[in-house]
């Protein structure tokens, strides 16, 4: 049977820190802030995933309260989730997000972003689609204040 989740993610754009997106340094200016490394976009999918398994969410399983997640790259809450579902029998089937930020620009780094995360996920990269969009000068993304993703993730389950 197939099950489908949601997941939504957004975080502050802050001085001092790596911009990590996907998995991947955009080399940006700024950086999200965060307990881990802070990716909008690989916490989406992964609150999507466990979304699927009727889970709870990221912050359920890594909590930001917990010293072993600060600093951690999120691809491990990934490889985790993907876990979960192997345990359980089943196959991630696809993700499909989308990113959106007013700066950078994230097109030139999509590539990258779906391999990091389909290696994370142990899937073929053909599975994953990301897509990127502005706020057009609206709202907190817009003045560039911050970074959101959004995802959903089917899974095939027994």
């Amino acid at each position: 049977m197939i099950h489908v989740g949601i997941g939504y993610d957004v975080h502050k754009l802050v001085q001092g820190r790596k911009l990590i997106l996907g998995g991947v340094d955009l080399h940006y200016s700024k950086g999200l802030e965060g307990h881990s490394d802070a990716d909008a976009l690989m916490h989406a999918v992964c609150d999507a995933i466990l979304g699927a398994l009727g889970e709870g969410d990221i912050g359920h399983f890594f909590p930001n309260t917990d010293p072993r997640w600060h600093n951690a790259p999120s691809r491990l809450f990934l490889q985790e989730a993907a876990r979960m579902v192997r345990l359980r029998g089943g196959q991630i089937i696809n993700v499909d997000s989308t990113v959106i930020a007013q700066e950078p620009r994230i097109a030139p780094h999509i590539h990258a972003m779906k391999a990091s995360i389909a290696h994370a996920l142990d899937v073929n990269q053909a599975r994953i689609s990301i897509k990127a969009t502005t706020n057009e000068g609206l709202g907190f993304i817009g003045r560039g204040e911050g970074i959101a993703a959004l995802a959903v993730a089917s899974v095939n389950l027994p």
